[in-house]
């Protein structure tokens, strides 16, 4: 029986390559979105037809607690679960509404908690389980007009170095990647006068791709079993 991988946020994007590079590895897959259901359907049949593998779809709003009880419990038992849903705000600060600012961290972090909870009872039963949060490089340096998630990515990687800690004993892995500035569809709120000149700063001159991060997250679910607790920078060098 093949091992399952739960993904949030599947339907585009890091989530979207993340599980197709888990279905090249042989994971049966729970796909996880908002609202694109037509797209991770789309999603499934392709992965299913070219891997063999078998997947399942759920709309859920990760930034509900009673929607992602009710997710969980349909995923059933699973071995890797990948915390990738986010959203952005862009604008300063004190033009930001309580409500954007909660929307924010309840995606960006406390989905974790929901997620991570539900998930770490059966993973210590089997004394087996990786948990991989998406992060970014604004979670470790601050991004000025997106304090609200550079603060949600800081907590996510306080987050993952504190679970990793309390789950190492019971034989689980706990790991995040800080993403850099990857050519996904959060990134289309910003010029190309902009976007050239995040790009000046990459020492690698380019953009990462979807497909990259979603191999990173791929090969840290592969990792050793002794790497735990770290959150592993994929920036094309800028820090």
């Amino acid at each position: 029986m093949n091992k399952k991988a739960l993904i949030t946020g599947a339907s585009r994007g890091i989530g979207s390559a993340a599980a197709k590079s888990l279905a090249r590895e042989g994971y049966d897959l729970f796909l996880v979105c908002r609202n694109s259901q037509k797209k991770m359907e789309e999603l499934k049949r392709e992965l299913e037809e070219k891997y063999g593998i078998s997947c399942y779809t759920a709309l859920c709003d990760v930034s509900d607690p009673a929607q992602v009880e009710t997710m969980m419990k349909q995923a059933g038992e699973i071995h890797v679960l990948v915390n990738n849903a986010a959203v952005s705000y862009v604008g300063l600060l004190t033009d930001m509404t309580v409500e954007q600012w909660h929307q924010v961290i309840d995606t960006n972090l406390n989905a974790l908690f929901y997620t991570c909870r539900m998930a770490a009872p059966q993973m210590v039963r089997r004394r087996e389980g990786k948990i991989i949060n998406v992060s970014s490089v604004w979670g470790n340096a601050g991004a000025s007009m997106e304090v609200a998630y550079s603060a949600s990515k800081g907590g996510v990687n306080a987050f993952t170095k504190a679970l990793a800690k309390e789950l190492a004993p019971s034989g689980i892995q706990v790991n995040g990647v800080a993403f850099g500035v990857i050519d996904t569809d959060m990134n289309r709120c910003f010029s190309r006068e902009e976007m050239d000149a995040l790009r000046e700063e990459i020492p690698a001159d380019r953009l990462g791709t979807a497909e990259e991060a979603g191999e990173m997250i791929c090969q840290l679910v592969k990792a050793p079993s002794y790497l735990t607790g770290q959150i592993i920078t994929m920036d094309g060098g800028w820090i």
